[in-house]
């Protein structure tokens, strides 16, 4: 951002969108008469003060005094205005943003936020700042082959430079030695000898051809996404108790509640947008309880902050449960009239006290209580969770804690109430609904009953297998065990993103055939027989659906670059080649498609997202909005009813020893998504996280003899990586966070792959973990 404050003529403008809109608290005004002034912070330079760098203050500016730097010179002045706008929706994270693209000579100079359902003009930094990534001159141009003799095992290679490993290739020569090595494996070892992974970061309507060449294309259900790797128990969970596995009510639902719970989420960090909505509730009056391990901003509007102990969330949410009911502050008559087996819940939730249960989660019997009584008294009180709940070996349990606190106290179905699991990546709702998931078809339909297979048989025109298919980290054991052969991936990054990547990316080498779509050579493409260079996401047409359920489209603001080409047609091509007859024109011809086999697009069509932009599904009408809140009048499961499921205590499937005497829990920053494969190509954003840190409590530091800055050794039993220690006072003594978007000391090389037993999720968020100083021998004088 460029701050010019001599052009400022004090409008407060930006003040109000920094302490109203995103509710940071950082722009005010100080002094008084002629010496008035905007300050940040007690008058800090912006870059070193609190700011999250959202640019609410540079979209709210009406002077020029705040602008984006990428807009102006040297000496600040206004030097490149965008010669056209096209307006989409953000490429990061699940609250589907709605943004305008400002481009000039094909490329984006700056973005601004626009007047959707979810975000009403807001931005994160991400959104606003980290789009430069599709300019980047590691973006690949050509398709590629990997040169004759070069070993799989050998990815030391420079993704600016692929030449010393692969070399180019016609479209043709590719994809005909793409699909002929597929084609041979499916052949010769038969359908289940192939797997694919599928993005949550492109289109719904890429998600739905991708899931579909895998099931008709290879014949099995190996097909999977990162939905395995973040809320994969979450649906399952949410499956079996209320019949659905997306979110009851948007997150902007905040606005109408009384209480909210924020539990094993970082939306500050992780859902900045969303978080707005909860600090703006905050200020209004609304109690917010926070409950996590660490600490984090939010906690500053939290009515109580519950940092309970790691891996001990099933003993704390019971302990809730028991207070409600056994103090009689269910709601009854909802409970009668909307849910089944209380009884069984009941009797399971005695043993389970708040006394009881406050040595082992941490927090005192008397805050647990009064959680507890604020919740269940509510008039309206909505529940948002992440991974912190998800990835866990209990992590359907913990899942099913939150529905039955939902359900006994009659939380759902009304305005300001609700479950919402805060989805990770743009399209990680959509991608599950378009049926990227090896158990299901699209709309969550079981691969399992007769009678949904037969349909889907009569739609695509091909038998269809009749097992479930391998999630994500079974499909690279059954790579070890050589049941699957080849592999198809597109938009993934399994050699970053899958637990125990030692174990990850030996399977990726000992592929016989390995196929990788991208806009970069990842880590995982390093692996590849086949690169194909595909879209990034301004330059395509396509839907997306956000956490809220909201069905948005993007369109295309960029020109692909050099011979890259769009993954629809690159998937069509592959289809093409191993025998499927696919003709689609354009990506409105795969959503009417869609339409034929998705219940939940009813009412949505491509022409009314055209003109609308976006539409909450279920809809009832095409002249009618989308639903928000859903299931006020009963559940879409075989009874009507929703089901509580009692939990029992489950601990850690790790716990910290002698030898490994910390606990490691891994996730994001707010400058960096996923991976890192795209946000560490965006200038700015790596620019305000370059390196991987290791964050400890100062205390924790101070006891291992480690200053801040200096180099530490991780090590768990999988693994050890060497970065630099950060003091964090919102880590806790005993713990060690590490993000997991830095190739060059990769998290997931420690974390452990036990995986939940329901979702079939890895426990990211709880391993036993040593740290010491790496000493560093003197430089010889």
């Amino acid at each position: 951002m460029a701050v010019q404050l001599d052009a400022c003529i004090q409008c407060n403008l930006c003040v109000r969108a920094c302490r109203e809109v995103q509710v940071n608290d950082v722009i005010g005004m100080a002094a008084r008469g002629y010496r008035e002034k905007i300050i940040f912070d007690f008058d800090d330079p912006m870059g070193a003060s609190t700011c999250v760098a959202c640019g609410e203050c540079v979209q709210a500016c009406p002077t020029g005094a705040l602008m984006p730097a990428t807009l102006v010179n040297a000496t600040g002045m206004y030097t490149n205005a965008p010669d056209r706008e096209i307006d989409s929706v953000c490429p990061y994270c699940g609250v589907g943003c709605q943004l305008t693209y400002k481009i000039k000579n094909d490329r984006i100079v700056a973005v601004k936020g626009k007047d959707g359902p979810a975000n009403h003009n807001r931005l994160c930094v991400k959104g606003r700042f980290g789009f430069d990534y599709a300019h980047h001159p590691d973006r690949l141009t050509e398709p590629l082959i990997r040169k004759e003799g070069v070993p799989k095992h050998d990815t030391d290679i420079d993704p600016a430079n692929p030449s010393t490993h692969f070399r180019k290739a016609s479209w043709d020569e590719a994809l005909d030695r793409a699909a002929a090595g597929l084609r041979h494996i499916r052949d010769r070892n038969g359908r289940r000898a192939l797997a694919g992974f599928g993005s949550a970061k492109g289109s719904n309507e890429e998600a739905y051809l991708f899931q579909k060449l895998v099931r008709t294309g290879f014949g099995s259900n190996n097909v999977d996404h990162c939905t395995r790797l973040c809320h994969a128990s979450s649906v399952a969970a949410l499956m079996e108790g209320i019949g659905s596995g997306a979110v009851t009510a948007p997150f902007t639902a905040a606005q109408d509640s009384d209480v909210i719970i924020v539990i094993g989420a970082r939306p500050t960090e992780n859902h900045p947008v969303a978080a707005t909505f909860f600090k703006q509730a905050a200020k209004r009056g609304a109690k917010i309880f926070v409950m996590d391990p660490r600490g984090y901003s939010l906690m500053r509007y939290a009515t109580a902050t519950l940092r309970f102990n790691p891996g001990r969330d099933v003993a704390m949410l019971n302990a809730l449960l028991h207070t409600i009911i056994e103090e009689g502050l269910t709601d009854r008559q909802y409970i009668q009239a909307h849910t089944e087996d209380f009884e069984k819940l009941r009797a399971h939730i005695r043993d389970y006290s708040p006394e009881k249960m406050a040595p082992i989660c941490g927090i005192d019997a008397a805050t647990l209580r009064y959680v507890a009584r604020t919740y269940a008294r509510a008039e309206r009180a909505i529940i948002f969770w992440g991974m912190g709940i998800s990835q866990h070996v209990h992590g359907t349990d913990n899942a099913r804690c939150l529905i039955a606190l939902a359900l006994v106290t009659g939380q759902v179905g009304r305005p300001g109430t609700g479950l919402h699991p805060l989805r990770g990546q743009n399209n990680v709702q959509g991608a599950s609904d378009a049926g990227l998931i090896p158990m299901v078809y699209p709309d969550y339909q079981s691969v399992m009953n007769p009678e949904v297979r037969a349909k889907f048989e009569a739609l695509w025109h091909t038998p269809l297998d009749d097992k479930t298919g391998l999630t994500v980290v079974e499909i690279m054991d059954a790579v070890h065990r050589d049941e699957i052969k080849g592999m198809y991936i597109m938009g993934e990054n399994p050699a970053m993103s899958d637990p125990d990547v030692t174990h990850a990316r030996a399977a990726l080498a000992h592929l016989e055939h390995l196929v990788v779509q991208d806009i970069f050579l990842t880590e995982t493409a390093k692996y590849a027989d086949v690169v194909l260079p595909a879209s990034a996401w301004p330059e395509k047409d396509g839907t997306v659906s956000n956490t809220n359920r909201q069905v948005q489209m993007g369109r295309a603001a960029l020109p692909l670059p050099g011979n890259a080409r769009l993954d629809w047609w690159i998937i069509q091509e592959v289809a093409r080649r191993i025998g499927l007859g696919w003709s689609y024109t354009h990506p409105r011809d795969v959503f009417a498609e869609m339409k034929l086999a998705m219940p939940s697009l009813d009412n949505i069509t491509w022409a009314r997202l055209e003109r609308e932009s976006s539409v909450t599904y279920p809809c009832d009408a095409e002249d009618q909005p989308g639903n928000d809140i859903v299931f006020g009048d009963g559940f879409p499961t075989a009874s009507g009813r929703g089901r509580l499921v009692p939990a029992a205590i489950i601990p850690p499937a790790e716990e910290p020893d002698a030898d490994y005497p910390m606990v490691l829990t891994t996730g994001r920053q707010l400058e960096h998504w996923h991976t890192g494969a795209i946000t560490r190509r965006a200038s700015v954003l790596d620019e305000l996280e370059p390196e991987a840190v290791a964050s400890l409590a100062p205390a924790e530091l101070r006891r291992l003899g480690i200053a801040a800055g200096e180099q530490v050794r991780v090590t768990t039993r999988r693994g050890t990586i060497e970065l630099k220690a950060r003091a964090d006072s919102a880590v806790a003594p005993g713990q060690v966070f590490i993000p997991f978007c830095y190739a060059e000391a990769a998290a997931n090389v420690l974390t452990n792959p036990q995986l939940d037993p329901f979702g079939k999720i890895p426990e990211y968020k709880f391993c036993a973990a040593k740290v010491e100083p790496v000493i560093v021998p003197a430089a010889a004088e």
